[in-house]
């Protein structure tokens, strides 16, 4: 397979894997017409290189449309697993938004910038005051139910299979679980029902590479959100296991597509 990737750390282990700096791809246009896959694209190159090269991406489409933010995150959890998915408000940042959001979510809640990641643009409403910072920050409002957890978990999804998972012990802030910002990792068995979840979501969606965060209230698993591109700090191994599964994925697709081609009927 010729491999090409936009992403130099991410594939930095992958053998055979051609890199591209994303901005030179106007320059490498017959190699990249050539390629059997093209990994790790950035957002501003997808309507090129799928609808005007026709080429076949990792991650997937659906993973790069409803990893984007939060807000396609949710309204697509609430159409797919609306009782697994914490009760969340989207408005416009208007005065009358913004007031009958306070007056309507039970206190304490959780608002999100709707663009970020790391834990970042995320915060604990529980005063006005916190509530009135907020709004001085984004555009768009996103408040979210508040689960009553210490702890969440991280399920990473490569190809089609659930290849890592951990939990994340909430951080001294006693808020955060990321690990960036100072939550613990423990490993420790994930839960049936949260494997099932995030199986369920990823192949309904047809996400083939994310870390999902789920919670587990009682025994109901809640989704939290994906994240497209997620850390590799979690475990020792993560990124050794997210290679070998990538790799597998790629020639399992390259040989299906191959096999279909050699399969259709001539004469047409």
């Amino acid at each position: 397979m010729k491999i090409i990737s936009f992403d130099a750390l991410r594939t930095l282990h992958l053998p055979h894997v051609r890199y591209i700096k994303p901005e030179s791809m106007y320059d490498h246009l017959d190699e990249i017409k050539q390629a059997d896959w093209l990994l790790f694209p950035q957002y501003w190159q997808l309507n090129a290189l799928i609808y005007g090269l026709k080429k076949r991406i990792f991650p997937s489409l659906a993973s790069y449309q409803i990893g984007h933010d939060k807000v396609e995150m949710t309204r697509t959890f609430r159409t797919l697993v609306p009782q697994q998915h914490p009760h969340t408000v989207i408005a416009a940042n208007t005065p009358y938004e913004a007031d009958k959001i306070w007056d309507d979510m039970p206190s304490p809640f959780v608002a999100k910038i709707p663009r970020s990641s790391m834990g970042n643009g995320v915060f604990l409403i529980e005063t006005l005051g916190q509530w009135r910072n907020y709004l001085a920050q984004t555009d768009v409002l996103y408040a979210q139910e508040y689960l009553p957890i210490d702890r969440d978990m991280r399920i990473i999804w490569v190809g089609n299979k659930i290849v890592s998972g951990y939990w994340r012990l909430q951080s001294d802030n006693g808020f955060h679980n990321n690990i960036s910002q100072g939550g613990q990792v423990e490993v420790a068995l994930i839960p049936k029902e949260a494997q099932d979840l995030v199986t369920y979501i990823a192949e309904s969606l047809d996400i083939n590479h994310a870390g999902f965060d789920i919670a587990m209230v009682g025994s109901v698993p809640y989704v939290i959100e994906i994240n497209r591109i997620f850390g590799n700090q979690g475990l020792p191994t993560l990124q050794q296991d997210v290679n070998t599964e990538l790799l597998n994925y790629l020639n399992e697709q390259h040989l299906l597509s191959t096999a279909m081609l050699i399969d259709q009927p001539s004469g047409f």
